[in-house]
């Protein structure tokens, strides 16, 4: 039932914004946003992408890390009921470029401080969700991988309903939002492969600005299923296999098939207050059932100085396990299963990672921008969020990631 009210809301936005753009009523706004980027490393040996991407980067210049582009429109049928659409080319996880509809919905404004969006909408996890690919809108060439690689789902299907209102001078507006995550997820351990998830998803978020200043908190709870995870379900087969109690018993704590319960939770700050400019925001995953996942704690500030249409900025992130939800049997060295123990011991520890980063953003043209960005990446664990070679289980030597782009609106 779902799934047959998003599609009549999709196919109800999308049929009549096209009919609509016939008319040439004046309704119908077209806009879009892109970045050509060009990236290299200093090494071949481990390579570098941002979250969820299959294409990592190595010594070699590519275009594919920060190169993408989203267009959108929006029909506005009446004072209370809008369409929007929006379509976003990039590489994610495949290694070729492939465009995917990110945005979908229907809005219904119920009256000056409430809206409710029935489709295609953004899970508002992170501080810059909502444009988290326009690089125009941001600072940074890329959202940092050790925060927003934490929670890699980026829209729902389902709804949200937003209430905003101003108290004085500060001007507040919660979200609340439920629905189906659906979407493909790249796995880097074994040589890298594709799962597909759909996970159930709910939670709130609360943003309050006062002149310069937002603040943002936000909650979500999803039940991640994914039944095609290859490297996963070759060990949970493996365990269960054995028909030994405690080893089936870890195969069904390890696994994503049929979902297990996990949150996220988010808080973020920015300031831009005369010529200075900081952003900052802290993470924390969580598992509320077994799961071989691990939690974790991520965080990263960013401040940076404004000199007229320049802006230079220095940027540190990091993430850190905080443990497992999962518990190992502990056996005799001389178990037939000891080792087998022991290797799921090393699954669980989580990657870490640490990032220094500083760069430049020039707005030299209107709606342009020109950034130049250097990463100095420090995998402190597994070789953190780096893409290893088959049959390399951990890195530890530091990667330094250059990168120049033009970011643009129209």
């Amino acid at each position: 039932m779902k799934k047959q009210l998003l599609a009549a809301a999709m196919l109800a936005a999308t049929s009549m914004m096209a009919q609509a753009g016939t008319l040439g009523d004046g309704n119908l706004s077209i806009s879009g946003f892109g970045t050509l980027g060009v990236a290299k490393t200093n090494s071949d040996d481990a390579k570098f992408a941002r979250y969820n991407q299959a294409a990592g980067t190595g010594d070699s210049p590519r275009i594919g890390l920060d190169s993408n582009l989203g267009l959108q429109a929006t029909y506005t049928f009446n004072d209370s009921l809008s369409g929007t659409v929006q379509v976003l080319t990039r590489k994610n996880t495949s290694q070729q470029f492939t465009t995917d509809l990110t945005w979908g919905f229907l809005k219904y404004k119920l009256n000056d401080e409430t809206n409710v969006r029935l489709g295609r909408v953004v899970l508002p996890a992170f501080l810059i969700s909502d444009y988290q690919n326009v690089g125009y809108a941001n600072t940074m060439m890329r959202p940092p991988i050790e925060m927003y690689g934490q929670a890699p789902i980026e829209n729902m299907d389902g709804a949200d309903v937003n209430w905003q209102h101003a108290f004085g001078d500060t001007n507040v507006t919660v979200q609340g939002f439920g629905g189906v995550s659906r979407g493909k997820l790249y796995i880097p351990t074994g040589g890298g492969s594709v799962a597909k998830h759909q996970s159930p998803v709910f939670g709130a978020a609360v943003t309050a600005e006062y002149g310069p200043f937002t603040a943002r908190l936000a909650h979500a709870r999803a039940k991640i299923e994914v039944n095609n995870l290859a490297p996963i379900n070759a060990l949970t087969d493996g365990l269960a296999a054995t028909k030994v109690p405690a080893a089936v018993q870890l195969a069904d704590d390890l696994t994503l098939r049929g979902g297990k319960k996990m949150s996220f939770t988010e808080i973020g700050l920015t300031m831009d207050w005369k010529n200075i400019v900081l952003q900052a925001e802290y993470a924390q995953r969580r598992a509320h059932e077994p799961v071989y996942i691990p939690e974790t704690n991520s965080g990263y500030i960013m401040a940076g100085y404004r000199f007229g249409k320049v802006l230079p900025y220095y940027a540190h992130a990091y993430y850190k396990g905080h443990g497992s939800s999962v518990t190992v049997p502990t056996v005799p060295a001389a178990h037939p299963l000891a080792a087998t123990f022991g290797a799921v011991r090393g699954l669980l520890v989580s990657p870490e990672q640490k990032s220094d980063l500083v760069g430049m953003r020039w707005d030299f043209a209107k709606s342009l921008a020109l950034k130049v960005q250097i990463d100095h990446v420090k995998p402190q664990v597994k070789g953190g969020s780096l893409i290893l070679p088959s049959g390399v289980p951990t890195y530890s030597n530091s990667v330094n990631v250059y990168a120049a782009g033009i970011d643009f609106v129209f």
